[in-house]
């Protein structure tokens, strides 16, 4: 992990601290992590919703169920198995797309 020993220290206004707590609170980061991806580049997007993280478990657990009736279908043999794969696989990216949508950052556009 690299080690960050330059300090910097800038003065604000209490609008400008309030502003800042405030979008550091929304991202979930640290205030330095928040100003951090500002410099480089990146507006850090808000927290997802508390039921994000519930939808999200929920798809994964309706991907392991189906990997274990692949499993038991190609046993038997009672199975399209390109048709089970690519369903698969549009879990897997949906669940994917989910994620990135609401937590990845999004780079920042000059206006």
């Amino acid at each position: 992990m690299r080690k960050r020993n330059i300090q910097i220290i800038i003065r604000l206004n209490a609008k400008e601290q309030q502003n800042l707590a405030k979008q550091v609170k929304k991202s979930g980061l640290s205030q330095e992590g928040y100003l951090r991806s500002l410099i480089n580049g990146y507006v850090p997007k808000e927290l997802p919703p508390p039921d994000y993280f519930s939808m999200t478990r929920e798809l994964h657990a309706i991907g392991s169920n189906l990997n274990q009736i692949a499993a038991k279908a190609n046993a038997t043999g009672h199975i399209d198995k390109t048709a089970f794969q690519y369903e698969a696989n549009r879990l897997r990216k949906a669940v994917q797309d989910i994620m990135e949508a609401v937590t990845a950052p999004e780079r920042r556009t000059d206006e």
